[in-house]
């Protein structure tokens, strides 16, 4: 793999953020959509090319910034984060795609502000200086604060400062934890993730640090009980602020755990793993139940999201290369699936002016397109085998049956629960007969079909075939068991 199509890679959002800020009201959504199109055409030439070329484990850049603190300017790319690479870069068209009928979709300020977001998730996934990945962890919080109070709902101040208040006080948790492994650090002291790896941390270090960097990411994800903040804020923010959350953001909280705890802290997670996945495995069944319960089609895809994370977090504590893998596949397979759920709700709202479960119905009657691929990617959230969602779901419950049953037997309910509050809703919503609400509701666009028939293919093409994104987990999954 050529060097110059990496780096071009990591540049590519700066370029789109300096064209929507230069070009200013000239910049609608027509323009920002084909800028984050070349950023993903961009991504899956990378991606080919090292799938045919050789697995990538490379430092892209590596340039000195605060020479007398020991920090650079240093990114790499592995088989892992370029899968989330890849889900953020396919991410971002589709976000911008499903804001066409709003009003910020000639904003080019909107428009920034999430090309300043793919910048820090990118920064966060390929920084391998730790000082670095906190700077971008801190930079991906930003636009995503003012993109929610700015177009949100009801009450969207006070519910997106709570969110605000709730990752920044985890920050500094693992900023804490950062400093003082840069204390530890050798001769002249550095902020590299891998003269982090070199330190030698007694039991008890290995323990306070833990929690620093656990709490920090917990709360992204978040599972439970650091989950508070996450319903609200989902509910609030404007359908593409709640797809960058969900579809994008509680990635870092996972890919975290990745690149910081299961390196560095063997000793803790031999001690604590079995309470994290019993964590893990409550949010599963209670993001599960509430979500049964909810009458808000957006509240319930946020509690599913908490279901859904708490395996991927429970399956990730195995320590296994199932566990690891899966965990990997299953943030790219649940990024894809959360983001054409919640595109299908914005759709529905936007034309029915509600998202109350209990005042729709009988849409199917009148959009059948809708319906069709509404199926499909409900069908990839419940882990149908040949769906997306299926593969990483396998993977995870086999990590856990691997480790205990018994953790797999709890766990596994999520497959009924979701289907339960899944297939609840597509009925409610799309069958039966029309109302006053649903009479005439058109079915989808030329826009929006374009967008919902790449969902439904990348739901049923990764199901079908997901050996490449196997391929490029394991090398570096088999890494980290070393």
């Amino acid at each position: 793999m050529d060097i110059v199509y990496l780096k071009a890679l990591l540049l590519y959002p700066a370029l789109s953020l300096a064209a929507s800020l230069l070009l200013n009201k000239m910049f609608k959504w027509q323009l920002s959509l084909l800028f984050s199109v070349g950023g993903l055409a961009l991504t899956l030439f990378v991606l080919c090319q090292c799938l045919f070329g050789g697995l990538p484990s490379t430092v892209v850049f590596n340039i000195p910034w605060i020479e007398s603190l020991g920090i650079t300017f240093k990114l790499g790319v592995d088989g892992i984060n370029l899968i989330l690479i890849l889900l953020t870069n396919l991410s971002v068209p589709l976000i911008i795609l499903s804001s066409k009928d709003h009003s910020f979709a000639e904003n080019n300020y909107f428009h920034s502000l999430v090309y300043l977001m793919q910048i820090g998730l990118l920064g966060v996934f390929t920084a391998l200086d730790g000082f670095l990945f906190y700077v971008f962890w801190e930079v991906a919080l930003i636009p995503i604060y003012f993109i929610c109070a700015i177009w949100g709902g009801e009450n969207k101040l006070a519910v997106t400062f709570k969110f605000f208040i709730y990752t920044v006080v985890g920050s500094l948790f693992m900023l804490l934890g950062i400093i003082y492994l840069y204390l530890q650090t050798p001769g002249a002291h550095s902020f590299d993730i891998e003269a982090f790896k070199a330190v030698a941390l007694d039991r008890p270090t290995q323990i306070w640090l833990f929690w620093a960097f656990f709490i920090a990411f917990a709360i992204k994800m978040p599972i439970f009980p650091f989950h508070t903040w996450q319903p609200d804020t989902y509910t609030t923010a404007p359908a593409q602020g709640t797809m960058l959350l969900s579809g994008i953001m509680l990635k870092m909280g996972i890919f975290g755990v990745i690149r910081w705890i299961l390196p560095l802290f063997p000793l803790a997670i031999a001690k604590y793993a079995d309470v994290i996945i019993l964590l893990s495995i409550i949010g599963v069944i209670y993001g599960a139940i509430i979500a049964i319960m909810q009458k808000d089609m957006k509240s319930l895809i946020a509690y599913s999201s908490i279901s859904h994370v708490g395996l991927i977090c429970a399956g990730l504590f195995t320590n296994t290369i199932q566990g690891i893998q899966g965990s990997v596949i299953q943030m790219l397979s649940h990024g894809i699936n959360v983001i054409g759920m919640f595109f299908i709700i914005d759709i529905i709202e936007n034309r029915t002016k509600t998202r109350q479960i209990e005042e729709l119905g009988g849409i199917a009657n009148s959009a059948p397109k809708l319906a069709v691929l509404f199926v499909v990617i409900m069908l990839g959230s419940v882990a149908l085998p040949l769906t997306n969602g299926f593969v990483g779901e396998f993977l995870l419950l086999t990590s856990l049956f691997l480790y205990k049953p018994l953790f797999a037997a709890f766990a596994g309910l999520s497959v009924i629960l979701g289907a339960v509050y899944m297939l609840r809703m597509y009925k409610n919503v799309m069958l039966g007969e029309t109302n006053a609400t649903t009479a005439s509701f058109k079915d989808l666009n030329t826009t929006e079909f374009i967008g919902l028939v790449f969902i439904a293919l990348l739901v049923i093409g990764l199901g079908v075939y997901p050996q490449p994104l196997l391929t490029l987990a394991s090398s570096e999954a088999l890494s980290l068991l070393k």
